[in-house]
């Protein structure tokens, strides 16, 4: 496949279908730059080449015409001497040089055509591949919060599963709390009404037993300062 051939193609390829079929188009789009990279190198060559030619046939063409002009300058010269003769012969070279002068111009500009056609294949070249970097900066910035959301969507699964088990253990401990309150209340219920009188009776007898060892300290210390 010639290069120009493999740049039509380049360029004639829906980007965004293969992106579309990637599975990890920032790969893809890393791998297809690589790719045009490469082509672009050969297409640098290749203009280089062509734009050569179109200056080697820019200058025999310009040759000829200067040869041309020698001629019939020659010619006027051989004329103004009175030399007819040798007139006729610059002019018969002169007639030669326009022959081809008339195929040197139809080389040059088929390759000044060539030429400008490749230049502006480049040209598109370089300015798709700039598009195409400006494109993988903001695809890859796309893809990388593509991958957080993804990530978060997973936290917020497994938050949402915590929040249904912290709510069940919620229960579980309101289960729990009824359970000893109703225990509590069968405990009650099942000791009986109390009986208040023994603790009445032990807070008098309490009181006297205080007041006893209050007057025989009293007496003890009367008896030591007698």
């Amino acid at each position: 496949m010639s290069i120009i051939a493999r740049f039509r193609d380049i360029m004639s390829s829906n980007i965004n279908a293969l992106l579309d079929k990637a599975e990890n188009p920032e790969k893809m789009i890393d791998q297809y730059l690589r790719n045009l990279n490469s082509d672009l190198g050969k297409v640098k060559a290749e203009t280089a080449s062509v734009m050569a030619q179109e200056q080697r046939s820019k200058r025999e063409w310009d040759a000829c015409r200067d040869d041309m002009e020698k001629m019939e300058r020659y010619a006027i010269k051989a004329l103004e001497a009175g030399n007819e003769d040798d007139a006729r012969k610059f002019l018969e070279r002169k007639r030669t040089f326009e022959t081809t002068f008339s195929e040197l111009e139809a080389s040059y500009q088929l390759a000044r055509t060539n030429s400008l056609q490749m230049k502006q294949m480049h040209d598109k070249l370089v300015s798709d591949i700039g598009e195409l970097e400006a494109r993988r900066n903001m695809l890859k910035a796309k893809w990388s919060v593509a991958k957080t959301q993804e990530r978060m969507n997973k936290l917020g699964d497994s938050a949402t599963r915590a929040g249904g088990s912290i709510s069940a253990f919620g229960r579980m401990e309101d289960k729990v709390n009824r359970a000893l309150d109703e225990a509590n209340a069968m405990a009650e219920l099942n000791a009986g009404p109390k009986d208040d009188i023994e603790d009445l009776t032990a807070k008098y007898d309490q009181q006297s037993k205080n007041v006893d060892n209050e007057l025989e300290a009293l007496k003890a210390r009367l008896k030591n300062n007698n």
